[in-house]
């Protein structure tokens, strides 16, 4: 479990988290949706630890992280995985070499037991027998499926997603949601994900966390999206006319 008090950021004269507070639990994909600007990759960055708040604080299941100590916080990153939003491969590096990559950072395995995680990992995503091949020769959603085995090789206990579906169609945008909701869920992972697809928010959004000009302006289920009155949030998601029938159709339904 991830817990958020105060969480207070800026730059310069620039305030940019204005005092955000919220908890994402284990087990659970945890979604972060908002306006470019609203603060959401600030928001993201500050919880894996490249920005370091101004105020408040950030706890990993009752642990505030500024307060680890050296050891502490090599631990802490290697129980971390994260997914960029260019899934940022190396492009020289075989598919089985990009996912052993943290393995040989972090580790002392022998080549053969950290080959081992490496299978199972490529197994898990549907990349089996894609060990040899380089960045180049993959599309792009095997290329994040390739991303995604890298950030759970290391059997992490938070998973942070920067767009996943950046530049994906939807279909293939679909079918990395749902690997992200099965991994997160079958290893009980704290899933946390920033995000613009509001098809994702609809599918996979068990939290979201709605971000307006840095502060929280809005959390709940996708189902609780689909019934507020919030007018920042109805504007933000039901700007598609599609959305708007969906969220009609549901109201409809439910009197």
């Amino acid at each position: 479990m991830i817990e958020v008090k105060d969480l207070r950021k800026g730059f310069g004269d620039v305030q940019v988290l204005k005092g955000i507070s919220t908890t994402f639990h284990a087990g659970k994909t945890n979604l972060i949706i908002g306006q470019s600007g609203a603060g959401k990759t600030v928001f993201l960055k500050s919880l894996i630890g490249l920005h370091k708040p101004e105020g408040g604080s950030i706890s990993f299941d009752g642990k505030i992280n500024t307060e680890f100590s050296i050891e502490q916080k090599r631990q802490w990153r290697q129980e971390i995985g994260m997914v960029f939003q260019g899934s940022a491969l190396f492009d020289s590096q075989t598919v089985e070499e990009n996912v052993m990559f943290p393995l040989k950072m972090f580790t002392e395995q022998s080549y053969q037991t950290m080959l081992e995680r490496v299978n199972f990992v490529l197994n898990r995503v549907n990349l089996e027998d894609s060990n040899d091949k380089l960045p180049a020769e993959l599309s792009g959603g095997m290329q994040k499926r390739v991303a995604i085995a890298r950030a759970i090789v290391m059997k992490p206990k938070y998973l942070f997603c920067d767009e996943p579906n950046s530049g994906l169609d939807p279909q293939t945008a679909t079918v990395i949601d749902n690997l992200i909701q099965e991994i997160t869920d079958e290893y009980q992972i704290t899933t946390v994900i920033n995000t613009h697809d509001m098809n994702s928010v609809m599918e996979i959004g068990e939290k979201i966390i709605f971000l307006k000009d840095g502060r929280k302006e809005w959390e709940g289920s996708s189902e609780d999206m689909f019934k507020t009155d919030n007018e920042a949030v109805v504007d933000f998601v039901y700007s598609s006319n599609l959305f708007k029938k969906v969220r009609e159709a549901y109201l409809n339904e439910t009197k």
